[in-house]
């Protein structure tokens, strides 16, 4: 199955807030001081998503490959978009998670009381560093997952959590694979 700028989720998949309620309140605590990269995904022309093992991601460029690095006005703030692995699968539901159209997946508590703005994590080589920009759900994002979940992520008395995630910037060039630690450095 391709997945590309024009997938849209099953909505036989899509959970109601109830049962996102439920899953969420039952998933098992996030890990703070350290984690693993549990994805990479890079989105080709078109959006086209490849999951990859392995990849670069420069200052300059970001993701090696990605549509960030194409745009002709690239905005630093949202250079990598990240997601929490155990929050996507919830959502997902048995759908693949690259429908979110992320990049990098961590097993790792994306909290703004873990990771305030400013925050430094390594992966690998790479230095990140979590940006103010607000990574948001979108028509795209309930179109994929259904009403109840851009619900869930927009939800005020639980943002603070960042369920739709958050945007990291690279401070050092480097690769990373799948299946690396992920170390909190500093927090802001």
């Amino acid at each position: 199955m391709t997945i590309d700028s024009h997938s849209v989720g099953d909505p036989a998949k899509f959970l109601n807030a109830e049962q996102l309620a439920s899953g969420l309140a039952i998933l098992p605590a996030s890990r703070r001081d350290s984690g693993t990269l549990t994805r990479i995904v890079v989105r080709h022309e078109k959006g086209v998503r490849e999951l990859l093992d392995t990849a670069a991601l420069t200052i300059d460029g970001g993701l090696v490959g990605e549509s960030w690095g194409r745009d002709p006005q690239p905005d630093p703030q949202a250079q990598l978009a990240v997601m929490e692995e155990s929050v996507s699968q919830l959502i997902a539901n048995g759908q693949p998670p690259e429908l979110a159209g992320d990049n990098l997946w961590l097993d790792l508590d994306l909290s703004e009381a873990n990771l305030p703005i400013g925050s430094r994590l390594r992966i690998g080589t790479v230095i990140l560093e979590v940006t103010p920009q607000p990574h948001n759900g979108c028509r795209k994002f309930r179109e994929r997952f259904g009403e109840a979940a851009l619900q869930l992520v927009w939800n005020k008395e639980i943002r603070h959590r960042n369920l739709r995630g958050i945007y990291l910037r690279v401070v050092e060039s480097g690769q990373v694979c799948v299946g690396e630690a992920v170390e909190v450095l500093s927090r802001s």
